[in-house]
């Protein structure tokens, strides 16, 4: 089934991706690197520029291992703070944190300079940029060494969790989209949720088939968005039987119970998914099939997890 696309406008406000975190790479003194990197959460919108530059913040710096805590994190923030106001970049709402194991010395950091820490695993922008220094910069540094960047996010998946009751709505089903209908979603009538933009080089295949699902409730459909915005949802996946929804840094959620035919028919288009569409997918809630308004909509990613 095809989603119709509904038309309207939006603004999207940019939040920090950060990740502070060793990398592939021995200094002179047998200590691995550590960097700082940050990068802006390109914001998906309508409307014209504002005058801002249209390249995503990025901001890095390297740490000595010596170094590693958060008054040197606090003041490397400073730094990408005073460096974003130089750019006329806008003073970031929030820090995306993905490694559970670094949050507690990005909190502190954050918290001495006013900033909320959102732990996520919604820093697409910043993983994307990860493995293009693994793959381009690293490589080349004297040091480096061979091997993934960086280990999954939790060492165990969490058991998936039944999806809560008041969270249930009326149904759902299967959905895709083509490439060319989500390069246009900062126009639809969108409540909750939260778009991405297309990874350079998939805009360019408009039909490429996104997959997702659409939730519906024909009462509650407004609550349902609002308490999925809570989640960070990050991506499906299909675990025996059961249709998932990860989120947050390591929430799992059972959506559905599916028959093996449709169990295996769903993972073999995620699979494709994630293989020739940027692991693209996409959440939508609405009140019916028929209404042009979604409650909810989020843009979905399915990474590896190293």
């Amino acid at each position: 089934m095809t989603v119709s696309v509904p038309a309207s406008t939006g603004l999207q406000e940019a939040d920090w991706e950060v990740d502070y975190y060793s990398r592939p790479v021995m200094e002179p003194d047998g200590r691995k690197r550590w960097e700082l990197l940050i990068c802006a959460t390109p914001p998906v919108t309508a409307e014209p520029s504002s005058g801002a530059s249209d390249a995503p913040f990025r901001f890095e710096k390297r740490c000595a291992a010596a170094s590693v805590n958060s008054q040197w994190l606090r003041e490397a923030l400073a730094e990408a703070l005073a460096q974003a106001e130089r750019e006329r970049q806008p003073r970031p709402r929030r820090l995306r944190c993905w490694r559970s194991s670094m949050r507690p010395m990005v909190q502190r950091a954050a918290d001495a300079l006013g900033l909320v820490v959102l732990p996520s695993r919604r820093c697409f922008t910043l993983i994307d940029w990860l493995r293009e220094r693994e793959r381009a910069l690293y490589p080349l540094e004297e040091g480096y060494l061979a091997g993934p960047l960086a280990p999954p996010p939790q060492p165990q998946r969490p058991v998936a969790l039944p999806w809560p009751e008041v969270a249930r709505g009326d149904r759902w089903s299967w959905a895709t989209l083509p490439a060319s209908a989500l390069a246009e979603a900062a126009e639809w009538s969108i409540g909750f949720g939260e778009l991405l933009r297309l990874p350079a080089g998939f805009a360019a295949q408009a039909q490429a088939p996104v997959p997702g699902i659409r939730l519906f409730s024909r009462g509650r459909a407004l609550a349902l968005a609002g308490w999925l915005a809570g989640l960070e949802p990050v991506r499906l996946e299909v675990e025996g039987g059961q249709l998932v929804l990860e989120a947050g840094l390591d929430d799992r959620w059972r959506l559905a119970t599916l028959t093996p035919p449709e169990a295996a028919a769903a993972s073999e288009v995620l699979s494709w998914a994630r293989r020739d569409s940027a692991g693209l997918q996409f959440l939508a809630v609405q009140a019916s099939e028929r209404d042009t308004h979604f409650e909810g909509f989020w843009m979905l990613r399915d990474l590896p997890d190293d």
